[in-house]
């Protein structure tokens, strides 16, 4: 039987902090499903078809299969088979929700466990709401924060925008 757990989230866009704890988590499972969530509610920048060749692109290196998911997450944590779900905590602002989340999915089903990463020490104050938002001004300030692809999409994405 092989251990897997999923990595749920929006990814709009993926960012090397989410890399670094997908690598991290790929040394204890035997595989990682990273599950992206269009997230309608957010208005993401980039389609969800997008974000996951994105992230594919990214993680050709690890034991990971990359997919769309709508609905509650222990459903789609069942739907795969997995026997836990991957967060990732950057600060203390992010534990309450995190907790609140935990709990609830807990309450779901007590059988999926919630496990926290934490991102390497250059990444933990970084979201991709942030990498967004300095792209929108100087995409080139950021690339040390965005594997190259992503990089390139967000310029491409400027671009357009302005173009417009």
């Amino acid at each position: 039987m092989k251990n897997i757990a999923i990595y749920p989230g929006t990814f709009d866009p993926i960012t090397n902090g989410h890399l670094d704890i997908m690598r991290r988590a790929a040394r204890i499972f035997d595989k990682i499903v990273i599950g992206v969530a269009p997230n309608h509610p957010k208005g993401p920048l980039f389609p969800v078809e997008e974000r996951i060749e994105l992230i594919r692109e990214n993680v050709t290196d690890i034991n990971a299969e990359v997919r769309s998911f709508e609905g509650l997450v222990v459903d789609f944590a069942r739907d795969v088979g997995a026997i836990a779900l991957i967060r990732g905590l950057r600060a203390v602002s992010d534990f309450e929700y995190e907790f609140q989340m935990t709990q609830m999915n807990r309450d779901l089903d007590d059988g999926i466990e919630t496990i926290f990463f934490m991102p390497g020490a250059r990444y933990f104050f970084t979201s991709s709401n942030l990498i967004k938002q300095v792209a929108y001004y100087n995409a080139s300030r950021i690339e040390k924060f965005i594997p190259a692809n992503v990089a390139k999409a967000l310029h491409k994405r400027y671009r357009q925008s302005e173009e417009s």
